[in-house]
């Protein structure tokens, strides 16, 4: 246990200090007598020496303070001003962290041990829990089960385009799958398909989404098909699902209703407002426009980047009724056609194969691929013989190749 250390008053420094001075005892002798060690009274008397002449100079050491007191003002005020500047852009940059995306406030943490600040601190200032912070969010779809489980739904709604998803679901029990009907019908949505068949208007559309009418009801023929007599009448537009050997990307593509040419396409991994946005821009730059673009009530197409882009190119606008994907059956048609003679049989790896083979695969279907429904012609030769402007270069008007 260590020894508490001795304090001595002023006063005794003093006596002792006076002491020494007086002359009559030795240094060592005063320090034996009262039990201190040399060196203080050393030390005490050097100290003493040197500040005697206050003693008789009380302004100096008065007028001493009062600069210090003075400069410690003038310093604090100064502090004092640089604190609160501080802590008002310390509230605004809080209130400026308080609105980021969780994502973005994950990338700002620094968890390195040598961060000068520790990381509850980190977390503290940006507002952020530790639990928000370790959570590693569940890919949807995302196993190597669930890529085959949709790659085979896919197969399924292909060949059967009016299966909805209770009899997608019975078809999978008997092939020995073990699936709930829910989750049948979670991964339909999610790779956004629905069965071709109509159906009761039961779901209310969303009043931040305006929803237009079905405009096709008036090219109707007795048979209740839609006949369009001349190409640029209307296009038709829309989004499938492309399967993938190690995954799954998104296909949209506007197809001219009248010849069936496909004018535009885009292949992408996200299924968003700009995979539908870029595919419309690139048909209208280079292709007259349309008098109608056909969709169905999807978020990307009910959009108002979307819509916008018809609105000011003077388009009108027709949507699907709810649940009545064959009223695009135009499109709907040359996604099966993709996919039996072209995606089923390929088996692509990667976005990259799947792009440049369905690039192909359009190409071939738009020049080469004969038509019953156009007397035996092709999508190109239908088009280009329907479009009167001669300042057209079929060969200037393939698709392209995509980019994502």
């Amino acid at each position: 246990m260590s020894k508490k250390r001795k304090v001595y008053s002023a006063d005794f420094k003093s006596k002792l200090v006076l002491e020494v001075l007086e002359g009559e005892m030795t240094l060592n002798e005063i320090a034996s007598k009262y039990e201190i060690l040399p060196v203080n009274l050393r030390n005490w008397k050097k100290y003493f020496v040197a500040n005697m002449s206050l003693a008789f100079d009380k302004s100096a050491v008065v007028k001493e303070y009062k600069e210090e007191i003075e400069q410690l003002k003038v310093d604090s005020d100064a502090l004092a001003k640089k604190v609160g500047t501080l802590t008002i852009e310390k509230e605004w940059l809080e209130g400026k962290l308080v609105s980021l995306d969780l994502s973005i406030k994950r990338e700002m943490i620094d968890s390195q041990a040598d961060n000068k600040v520790s990381l509850n601190r980190q977390l503290e200032l940006l507002s952020v829990s530790k639990t928000a912070y370790y959570y590693e969010p569940v890919e949807v779809f995302g196993t190597e089960e669930d890529r085959v489980l949709l790659n085979r739904i896919d197969e399924i709604y292909t060949k059967f385009p009016y299966y909805g998803h209770r009899r997608v679901h019975q078809l999978l029990l008997k092939e020995g799958v073990v699936i709930g009907r829910k989750m049948v019908q979670k991964a339909m949505k999610f790779m956004g398909i629905v069965a071709l068949y109509p159906k009761p208007r039961t779901t209310i559309a969303n009043s931040e989404h305006k929803k237009y009418p079905y405009l096709l009801n008036e090219f109707k023929n007795d048979n209740n098909q839609v006949i369009i007599e001349k190409a640029n009448k209307v296009w038709s537009t829309d989004i499938t699902y492309i399967k993938l050997e190690k995954g799954f990307a998104y296909l949209s593509a506007i197809i001219d209703w009248n010849t069936k040419k496909i004018l535009s396409w885009k292949l992408s991994n996200s299924m968003d407002v700009s995979l539908t946005t870029s595919v419309l821009k690139d048909a209208l730059a280079r292709y007259p426009k349309p008098d109608i673009v056909n969709t169905d009530q999807g978020s990307q197409y009910t959009a108002f980047e979307h819509i916008n882009i018809l609105v000011e190119n003077d388009i009108s606008i027709s949507m699907d009724a709810k649940g009545r994907s064959i009223d695009n059956i135009v499109i709907e048609r040359f996604w099966r056609s993709l996919k039996y003679e072209d995606v089923y049989l390929q088996s692509y790896n990667t976005i990259k194969e799947a792009r440049v083979g369905i690039g192909k695969y359009i190409e071939l279907y738009n020049s080469e691929r004969l038509h019953s429904a156009l007397d035996y012609a092709t999508p190109n030769e239908a088009y280009f013989s329907g479009v009167n402007n001669l300042e057209f270069d079929e060969n200037d008007m393939l698709p392209k190749v995509s980019e994502v």
